[in-house]
């Protein structure tokens, strides 16, 4: 199925481009080989495995997160590599997302519908993509807050569900201040604990 369509791929975290509208069962049949393989628009985008910076940053989200969702029980966090399907053209694999109490979402293979709050940890690869059409496949597809992490630049940048519907840069903030969201109550993370 994937071997008929007519490919190139650029170096180190780009996207490969077809002629074809890729779909989750073209999805399914690219290669287990360590790399993060992602749909979106049917396109598809292939990151190489992250840094260790990077893996820190997702070690220290998680446990942050578990430990405030396990204690008020506001949900669940994931983190990559767990396919989320948007729609059968869009398939990503957020490095970490959360999954709010009372969305009915998860399976037992993936998930299917828009994460509460998706969690990005931008690089030199996928800066670019991560502010550009990642931002706009979540403010299509629902996601109610999407969190841009910047280790390289100490910085995030936190989009949340307007009442108008959009998602959009509420705040941008640097490596002296904290992430907290109206979806999580009381909920903070103080970015120098993040990037030490």
């Amino acid at each position: 199925m994937l071997g008929s369509l007519s490919t190139r791929t650029r170096r180190r975290g780009m996207q490969t481009t077809s002629t074809a509208k890729l779909t989750y069962a073209d999805f399914l049949s690219f290669p287990d080989d360590g790399q993060r393989h992602e749909l979106v628009g049917g396109r598809h985008y292939v990151t190489p495995s992250p840094m260790t910076k990077h893996q820190r940053v997702v070690g220290r989200m998680l446990v942050a997160l578990d430990a405030y969702l396990s204690a008020t029980g506001l949900g669940e966090v994931f983190v990559a590599p767990l396919d989320v399907l948007l729609s059968d053209h869009d398939v990503v694999e957020p490095d970490v997302f959360v999954i709010l109490a009372g969305q009915d979402i998860l399976t037992d293979k993936h998930v299917v519908g828009a994460p509460g709050i998706v969690i990005e940890i931008a690089s030199p690869a996928t800066r670019r993509r991560d502010r550009g059409v990642k931002r706009n496949l979540y403010d299509r597809t629902g996601v109610r807050e999407y969190w841009m992490v910047d280790p390289d630049g100490g910085s995030a940048t936190l989009f949340r569900r307007t009442p108008a519907g959009a998602l959009t840069d509420i705040l941008s903030i640097d490596a002296s201040a904290s992430i907290t969201s109206p979806l999580l109550p009381a909920f903070t993370l103080a970015l120098t604990a993040l990037f030490k």
